[in-house]
């Protein structure tokens, strides 16, 4: 996984944040942390705090912090936060004329739906308490 990819950030993240998950934590300290900026940083755990993995208060002591326990939080839940595709989809506004070309975007576009679902099911056996 490329370190500077938004899944890595946020899983990065959410170990660290799961050893204390009690502790509130700056989008500064993170990117510091994280070796990144904080409006990436905000833009990434915003997504998470609409999935409600997160939450978030403002002002001078206010921050990041779990929404849930670490064990409640699956490697599937972030990915899916997030809208990440790990595996290379089909495009599919594309209309082939061609009917080999249409047949072959077919059963692409099919099998990269099941890897995709099969990638989402696998993240889902694993929590964030599991990988720190």
């Amino acid at each position: 996984m490329k370190r500077n990819s938004r899944l890595s950030l946020a899983l990065h993240t959410l170990s660290h944040m799961a050893d204390d998950p009690d502790r509130v934590r700056t989008s500064a300290d993170i990117a510091d942390h994280a070796g990144t900026n904080p409006v990436v940083v905000r833009r990434v755990l915003g997504r998470l705090r609409e999935a409600g993995l997160l939450t978030s208060e403002k002002g001078h002591s206010g921050g990041w912090k779990l929404a849930r326990k670490p064990e409640r939080i699956t490697l599937a839940d972030v990915y899916l936060a997030l809208d990440e595709s790990l595996v290379a989809t089909a495009n599919e506004d594309s209309d082939p004329v061609c009917s080999v070309e249409y047949a072959l975007h077919r059963r692409v576009s099919g099998v990269l739906r099941e890897i995709e679902q099969s990638l989402v099911k696998r993240l889902g056996e694993t929590t964030i308490s599991e990988i720190r």
